[in-house]
């Protein structure tokens, strides 16, 4: 196993809270975990703006957070929270958002879609499409004027981005400019290479996995739909320019890396990078690991690629 030493420290340092595994707690315990470990940071930047608003899905309403940097901003980015559509909020992504926005000189638009298995496939992808929807509809009034358009994501997350490219496509718009992808989830195949490697079960196993897609999608079939694994699709031409980064040690590494080389073989602009000693989960981790730096850089860098 080659971790760097922060990623080693911070395992070291949960193993010994005893803490039990993520697959091995209810849903309600496992939010409980995730939002006293990722609450608000007080180093993320400032804002000139943050607004919540409620966007109409069926139902009942999503909240969205809008966050707008200082100056003119160049581009709108939908940012999708990871969580294995189980768990995640807004307040536990505010901070990535933040530096998100600041770093690329983007309005960012959190959404708070609504988590399995309360609410299970495809709940989240509609949830997910009509915040992108109202995104859309409301440009110049978030941004003061019709700018670029994102989407992105971590891990489920970064599945949702990828399926709202996919809808957006086969819709006629919105016009996406970018995906940015962080480990996403792109198949239900739980018996990958990376999926079996002793070494990667780490913050995020192959039993978590499983916990994850049996409350989100427990019905076999709904799980190879391309709304819940995009690799599936039939035709991955026309998508948008791909911002793809996957961790060396994380179950999720294969299908990420899979999807990245069938975009780019359909023709398809991909920027993908494998960042090594690095596991599930590192990109959102501001606080505790350096690599979620050098993550953020690559993202930064392959918007600014594609925007110029």
């Amino acid at each position: 196993m080659t971790l760097d030493e922060a990623t080693a420290a911070l395992l070291a340092q949960l193993a010994a809270a005893e803490t039990l595994p993520l697959h091995e707690m209810t849903p309600r315990d496992a939010r409980a975990m995730m939002a006293a470990a990722n609450g608000p940071a007080a180093t993320a930047p400032e804002m000139a703006a943050v607004r919540d608003a409620l966007v109409s899905v069926s139902g009942g309403h999503v909240p969205v957070r809008v966050l707008t940097p200082g100056g003119r901003p160049r581009a709108v980015i939908v940012y999708y929270h990871g969580g294995g559509w189980v768990l995640g909020a807004l307040d536990e992504v505010d901070a990535l958002g933040r530096q998100l926005a600041h770093r690329t000189g983007s309005v960012v638009v959190l959404v708070d879609y609504r988590l399995a298995p309360e609410f299970r496939f495809p709940t989240a992808v509609d949830d997910s499409w009509a915040a992108l929807r109202w995104t859309a509809e409301h440009l110049t009034e978030l941004a003061d004027g019709p700018l670029p358009l994102l989407v992105a994501g971590d891990s489920a997350g970064g599945n949702l981005a990828a399926v709202m490219a996919h809808r957006a496509k086969a819709a006629g718009g919105p016009s996406i400019a970018v995906q940015v992808l962080a480990y996403p989830v792109t198949d239900c195949d739980l018996d990958t290479t990376s999926y079996r490697d002793p070494a990667n079960q780490l913050m995020v196993s192959r039993d978590d996995m499983i916990w994850f897609w049996d409350h989100y999608a427990p019905v076999p079939a709904a799980r190879v739909h391309p709304d819940a694994s995009p690799l599936r699709s039939p035709d991955l031409s026309r998508l948008p320019p791909a911002v793809i980064l996957t961790a060396e040690h994380d179950v999720l590494r294969d299908e990420g890396e899979l999807y990245a080389t069938l975009l780019a073989r359909v023709g398809v602009p991909v920027r993908h990078k494998r960042f090594t000693g690095q596991m599930h989960g590192f990109f959102t981790m501001t606080r505790e690991l350096p690599g979620a730096d050098a993550a953020m850089d690559f993202v930064v860098a392959g918007i600014a690629e594609q925007l110029k």
